[in-house]
């Protein structure tokens, strides 16, 4: 494109009938953008270690069971229950005399035994750190995009 096509003008008659004819201008802007890098973060991680002493009760529980003989005779089936920590089982059977009876064999007495006991150990525990540094990047001179005459 040339100057004289860029240009835009204007004509108009004058009072003194005179052709007169105003050129017309015009500025353009162009405007860019670049992305520069200015640093750089570097993240790094640190584990530190530490023992601790671990120092528990645990409880621990266990069944005892115990078998006492009754032998005596029952009219009805009795129902399982419960003595304090006992659980008492009744153990029926029946027995061929001319009539038939229950008799009550043996009841199974059990019982929970609660325990505690001091545990520990030595353990050894993990805990990382996050260190973050800035390290900045030299500029580099561009001279791509300046602009000439300014």
């Amino acid at each position: 494109m040339n100057e004289a096509d860029s240009l835009k003008t204007e004509s108009f008659t004058n009072p003194d009938g005179d052709r007169v004819v105003v050129p017309l201008l015009a500025e353009e802007l162009s405007v860019s953008k670049v992305k520069r890098a200015t640093a750089a973060v570097r993240v790094t991680t640190v584990t530190h270690q530490h023992e601790e002493l671990v120092d528990e009760l645990l409880a621990r529980e266990r069944v005892e069971v115990e078998t006492i003989a009754i032998g005596k005779p029952i009219d009805a089936m009795p129902a399982v229950r419960t003595e304090g920590d006992t659980v008492v089982v009744p153990i029926v059977e029946e027995v061929l005399i001319v009539e038939r009876r229950l008799v009550l064999k043996e009841e199974l007495h059990i019982r929970r035994v609660h325990t505690t006991e001091r545990y520990q150990e030595r353990v050894t525990l993990r805990k990382q750190e996050a260190l973050i540094s800035r390290e900045p990047i030299e500029a580099k001179s561009d001279t791509s995009h300046q602009e000439e005459g300014i």
